[in-house]
């Protein structure tokens, strides 16, 4: 796997009118103490900084509460709160884009650690534990504490540190955290040999933050970037750039992948986010950069040998959500939901892809969609949309049936029961399949779990509906 950037924001705001998808790359080193939010909803430095205090009050209730219950409460009241600065302050998609958030020590001390448990729970991908430079040893020993203190699993946590503190790692250091990530100052760019600084290992991934100056030029950042991600090696670890302007990140991006194509452009398949392929297309590094400034599908067009903004003439643009590289470097994936006023067509022949009509879940999505507002005579479906009762009995029914069968084939025909009526009550509510998808990529990220067990008043309510049939 290719060793690509990502970004880092301590001063840069999360979205802006001229840089609105920076962290389309899949991946975001959040400051939450000096990071402003989305500025064009207003939400400025302080408001952002307001609302991060909250979530650390939260949490410190959280922590010194003896009862139970009202633990719960405080945990579920901090996540809540975390969710909302990270979705609607930041305006990041934590289910799609993997979040390092950074917290310092004594916030994660003075919550017990349920700071960081509680970003994880929102959907944060890892805690970044900074190292204090003016504690020197002793500032490595409390950020080591701080990591204790979280309770959470190596593979969530990252150590960061500078690079002239010299940290030298051994089993202390790897056996309590998965990654370390060393802060590079900006006096060492150009650099071309990184011997000194990324040392591959097995039992770690390393990080390397570059910080970049306004007057280094692009080929200086492109030849560093370059030979970095070479020493990295693959599947090693990456390399963050902190607060980089589109064109500095997609430039760097595609510093570290590869083409064999005469015109030098990147094969690209567009897919959705439950990995449907749409169709096959080509970027450019231009149009890379483009569609990190805009948020959206822009590749490069070989018949008018330009961009090509998908959906400007059609309407049928669509909203990007990440982009990776596949495991050899030169071939990009674009993640993204396609849209449209009419009919959601990425095929210029107005089909949902360029391999024609889609079957199975998403067939059945778009047939309700369609029964929803435009139902032939002695619909069905239209009858479930207009009976709420209906629709609720017929979910528990077909859900008792499915827990009962028996054999392979009878439990795939209750499945595809069910399904069909969860989707009918979600096209009614306007939920979509990628919504769901989205629900599902947050949960994976929860270190809290609750215990499972059965709801008594749900089951009770369940039965007396079936006690009518």
């Amino acid at each position: 796997m290719s060793v690509l950037p990502y970004p880092t924001l301590i001063q840069y705001p999360t979205q802006t009118s001229t840089t609105k998808a920076i962290f389309g790359v899949g991946r975001v080193r959040i400051h939450p103490l000096t990071c402003p939010g989305d500025t064009d909803g207003n939400n400025n430095s302080s408001n952002a900084l307001s609302e991060y205090e909250a979530i650390i009050s939260k949490c410190i209730q959280q922590s010194q509460e003896t009862d139970a219950k009202t633990r719960k409460k405080y945990m579920k009241q901090g996540v809540a709160l975390a969710s909302s600065y990270l979705s609607s302050t930041l305006n990041i998609d934590v289910s799609i884009v993997d979040v390092e958030i950074v917290l310092n020590v004594d916030c994660i001390n003075k919550t017990d650690g349920c700071l960081a448990s509680c970003f994880l729970d929102a959907g944060c991908a890892y805690v970044v534990v900074r190292v204090k430079e003016e504690g020197g040893n002793d500032g490595l020993d409390k950020a080591l504490e701080a990591v204790d203190t979280t309770r959470l699993p190596k593979e969530r946590l990252i150590l960061h540190y500078k690079s002239n503190m010299k940290i030298e790692m051994n089993d202390t250091i790897t056996s309590r955290v998965g990654t370390i990530s060393i802060q590079m100052d900006v006096s060492s760019l150009p650099c071309t040999d990184w011997s000194n600084i990324v040392t591959p290992s097995k039992e770690y991934k390393s990080i390397v933050q570059v910080s970049l100056s306004n007057d280094i030029s692009n080929e200086d950042m492109i030849a560093s970037i370059s030979s970095l991600s070479k020493a990295i090696g693959e599947n090693k670890g990456s390399i963050t750039l902190v607060d980089p302007t589109a064109e500095q990140l997609g430039l760097s991006y595609a510093a570290c992948m590869k083409t064999d194509r005469e015109d030098g452009l990147y094969t690209t398949v567009v897919v959705t986010r439950s990995n449907e392929a749409l169709g096959l297309v080509y970027s450019s590094k231009e149009s890379i950069i483009a569609a990190l400034e805009c948020g959206r599908g822009v590749y490069y067009s070989r018949s008018r040998n330009g961009l090509w903004r998908k959906g400007d003439t059609s309407g049928h643009y669509q909203t990007l959500h990440r982009i990776d590289v596949d495991c050899d470097g030169d071939a990009l994936r674009f993640t993204v939901t396609q849209n449209g006023d009419d009919i959601k067509a990425f095929c210029h022949l107005n089909t949902f892809t360029c391999w024609g009509e889609p079957k199975g879940l998403r067939h059945l999505e778009g047939t309700l969609a369609q029964r929803l507002h435009d139902a032939p005579p002695g619909s069905y479906t239209k009858r479930l949309f207009d009976d709420d009762q209906l629709l609720r009995d017929k979910l528990v029914e077909e859900a008792q049936e499915l827990s009962e069968a028996e054999s392979k084939q009878h439990v795939a025909e209750e499945l595809a029961d069910v399904i069909y009526f969860a989707m009918v009550r979600a096209a009614k509510a306007g939920v979509s399949i990628d919504d769901a998808v989205s629900e599902l990529d947050k949960r994976a990220r929860k270190v809290t779990r609750r215990k499972g067990d059965s709801k008594v008043a749900y089951i009770k309510a369940g039965d007396a509906i079936l006690s009518k049939k």
